[in-house]
Parts: structure tokens; sequence; C-alpha cells
């Protein structure tokens, strides 16, 4: 199998081959096991506090690993690693085909998923995989449990040609979107084994189009927690209370004044600002250049007040970028406190409770973000009331820290371009994510000389963690032949 050279650069034909390799084993196994995935409610713990007894998690994951062993590729050998009371990772290597490499290279995905969310069209559900026009309708096979599979099939793909890459190792987390609370002590226990680490490979990132190879340049941290006001300890008619008793409601309103300015959306702590380093400033721009109005246009808006649909916050393209990427934003993405509307009586609330989610830029300290936000929302309450902020996540793990990526080396640099090029017939473009992947900030401390290649298949309209979510297979395909290529293409 080695008897290629390892120093001649992979040939047209090769690169061809590549991509007929991915392709067939998507459409043979991947579609087939990802539908399967889908079918099972894998929440996170954090939206499944009974994970383990329910067992659901664990269904997924051997599902995964079974497939991983079922490919007989040659030396692998795969781990299911446990530490009591956290969630489980699998671990599987396969050693180096090029010969004198000392090198690894870690692909990362997770097999844990966001809860159901509302509003499936009515021929689809989180749960109800339906493979259409080439779309994977279902909750997870995009974020992202295609992405064994696929990080497996590029591997294949390269020793069925006798192309030779480095060491190969595969970390799957079940924790992730719950902030991948459980990964540093696994990283922890892996790192031994982990090796000479050269190169990161993420699946679990975004695309901004489906017509090229997008590299992930960056990653907002993020703080979530409940935020929840108490002014009673039972509700009281509310023409009895109100005018005596404060609202809760309206306490809680002033104390998100304090980190929002609810006009404009710009989060006022200074903290939870960085500066915006010139390179990333400069692809934003090359980035709006290529996908222009289309940035905020693909958005599901609801029609607007004159029929029109509902306006962005900006129509500037660079400055939505800039907006989702490397600037704080609060969303809320949960209350509690409130009956539903055809349960609502007359009745003042004890108590109003907002799940908060603030996006923070790739440069601020996750935890040092979360103490402050804490801080900021508690002290000094509006009329005595019981304010708290109850961040998620375990002690020392409240806020997950972005990440901005270490400079290119000129061998990847040219080999993603060549690898977009090849299989998707366009330059590789470049993109910052809003969402967070905590794995990379730790990998990155951990092996700071190592480069990073985070992608992924979530595109316009994939809407994950939303209804509808859908993985585009044509996308996985090609995506899979190009991280195959660049693999083949470490020095």
């Amino acid at each position: 199998m080695n008897a290629r050279d390892p120093h001649l650069p992979l040939q047209a034909d090769e690169a061809t081959a590549l991509g007929a390799f991915a392709a067939q084993v998507w459409d043979d196994e991947i579609v087939p096991a990802l539908t399967d995935y889908i079918a099972i409610p894998a929440k996170s713990p954090m939206f499944d506090a009974d994970w383990a007894a329910n067992g659901h998690l664990e269904k997924v994951l051997t599902q995964a690993a079974a497939w991983v062993e079922s490919k007989k590729v040659a030396g692998l050998t795969l781990e299911v690693v446990r530490i009591p009371g956290r969630t489980p990772v699998i671990f599987f290597e396969v050693p180096s085909t090029k010969p004198g490499s000392d090198d690894t290279i870690v692909l990362y995905g997770h097999l844990d998923k966001q809860p159901e969310f509302s509003g499936w069209r009515n021929d689809l559900g989180p749960w109800t995989p339906k493979y259409e026009n080439g779309l994977l309708y279902g909750r997870g096979g995009a974020d992202d449990g295609y992405a064994v599979y696929a990080s497996l099939t590029a591997i294949m793909a390269l020793d069925q040609q006798g192309i030779p890459r480095p060491r190969c190792v595969g970390i799957i987390e079940t924790c992730e979107e719950s902030g991948s609370y459980d990964l540093p002590a696994y990283i922890d226990i892996l790192k031994p084994r982990l090796g000479n680490v050269s190169l990161v490979v993420c699946l679990d990132s975004g695309a901004g189009n489906y017509d090229q190879l997008w590299l992930t340049t960056s990653l907002r941290g993020m703080v979530s927690g409940v935020l929840k006001v108490e002014v009673l300890s039972e509700g009281i008619h509310s023409g009895d209370a109100s005018g005596c008793v404060p609202s809760s409601f309206r306490i809680l309103r002033q104390v998100l004044d304090r980190l929002e300015d609810s006009k404009t959306g710009r989060l006022l702590p200074e903290s939870f600002h960085c500066e915006i380093p010139g390179a990333r400033l400069e692809q934003a721009q090359a980035t709006a250049a290529i996908l222009k109005d289309e940035v905020y246009k693909r958005m599901p808006w609801a029609c607007g007040a004159d029929g029109g649909p509902v306006l962005p916050v900006t129509t500037d393209p660079v400055e939505v970028l800039l907006n989702r990427t490397w600037r704080p934003t609060l969303s809320v993405v949960g209350v509690d406190g409130f009956p539903e509307l055809k349960n609502a009586g007359n009745v003042l609330r004890p108590y109003t409770a907002f799940k908060l989610s603030l996006r923070l830029p790739p440069l601020i300290d996750g935890n040092e973000a979360a103490l402050k936000l804490k801080a900021l929302l508690e002290d000094n309450a509006p009329y005595n009331a019981k304010v708290t902020f109850v961040p998620d996540g375990r002690a020392g793990a409240f806020g997950a820290t972005g990440w901005n990526t270490p400079d290119l080396s000129p061998w990847l640099s040219q080999a993603l371009n060549d690898a977009s090029q090849t299989h998707f017939g366009a330059p590789v473009g470049y993109i910052g994510q809003g969402g967070t992947i905590p794995l990379m900030s730790m990998l990155q401390k951990g092996f700071p000389s190592a480069q990073m290649m985070v992608c992924g298949v979530l595109g316009p309209k994939s809407n994950a963690h939303g209804p509808n979510e859908f993985l585009h297979v044509p996308y996985g395909k090609r995506l899979t032949a190009a991280v195959a290529q660049v693999m083949a293409a470490h020095p």
C-alpha cells in the first residue's frame, strides 16, 4: 500500500478517486447510519437529566463505535472511554501510513443533540428522519452526527488509494451541546495518547454556502444560565397586588438593561467586547463580497408590519458577519414562571425566570465573563427582590471560551484551496462562526503549534437547533473528500 512516493503531490485521478469513494460510502453506508441515528432522541445531558438511565446517548455511541470497528481499517483500535458520572467518549486510533512521520491528526465530532424545539414542517420531526432531494432532515445529523462517519471515510479513502497519511486519532464526545463540561477530564486522560498533534480536523462547524469549501476562522464563546427574579411566595390577584407589589417581569427588564441596550442590542459592559483582529476584518470583507445580502436574506424572516419581511439589525453584509462572529450578543432562549395564554388568569405572578444565552467574542475568557455577568445581574437588586443568575455547567466551568484560529501554515492554506478547487470548483472561503466549540480552545492551549481545520455542513437554512434541521448530503460528500485531500497534503 505504501509503494507510492509520499513526497509526490496528489494527482488529478487520485483526487477524483477520493471523491468517488467518499460519495459511494455516503450513499451506501453513511446516510443509512445517520437515518438510524436521527431516530434516537439522544439529547445532551443539559436537556435530559436522566440521560444515563434513558440510554439514548449510549445507544448512538454504541452504534457509531460498531460502525467504525466494522470497517476493518488496518491497525485501527477503538475504546469507549468512561469516567464515572460523566458522559462517555469514543477514542479511536489508526496508525500512520507515511514512513518516518511522527505527527498526529486529531479528528473531532460529537453525538449528543439539541432538544426537539417546535415549528417542524408537518411531514417532518426531530426524531423522524426523512431523505428528500439530497437533504437528510432530522435532529443531529448535521450537528454533527455525521462527523465520526465522515472522518473515518476520509481515512479509508486515502488508504484505499494507497495515499500516505499521518497517524490519526478520533475524539467523539457526547456532551458538546451542554458546553462540553465533561470533555476537559477526558482530554487530561487522553493527552499522553494523542502524541504530536500537528493538525486538528473539526467537523462541527458551518459553511457560508454549498458552493465551496469553507474554513472557520473563529468561534464565539458563550455563557448560558437562568436569571430568576422572585417577589412573592405565591401568586396574588393582580387587581389586589398591582401597584403595591413590583412586577417580577419589570424588575427583570431593569436588570437586563444593565447588560444590553434594548434599542440597538449592543452589550453595554466593555469587558464583554474585544478588538477585532485586522485579518478577520479583511476576511469578513472578502466573505461579504461572496455572499452579499444572502448573509441576512437567508434567515426565515416573519412577515412584518407593512407586509414585507422583518428587517435585520443592519443590511451591511460586513457588519452582519462581524455582529454574528466577533461581537457579544444576548438571546433569551427560554422562560419560566408564565402560564400558557389559555390559562393566564389575572394573577400577579410570584417570579419570572429567563434562560439567557450570551455569546462572547472569541478572545474573551468564558469563565471570567460568567462571574462578571453574575455580579452585574445580582448586585443591588431593585426593591430588594431576590435576583439570582445560575450559570450552566459545573464548578470552575461556567463559561465556554471562544477560539481564534492560529495563522495558517503555507502548506495548509494551499491544501485547503486545492481541495476546494478540486471538489467544488471554487476557491476556499474563510468565515467566522457565531457558535461555540469548547474543544477548540482546549486543544489550542494544549497544542499551540497545531494547525486547525474547522469546517462543517451547516450551511444556509440547515437550521441546527431549530425546526427542519437538515444535512446537505452532496456537500457532506465533497467535504469528506476535501478533508481526505488535505490530510494527504500534510507535510
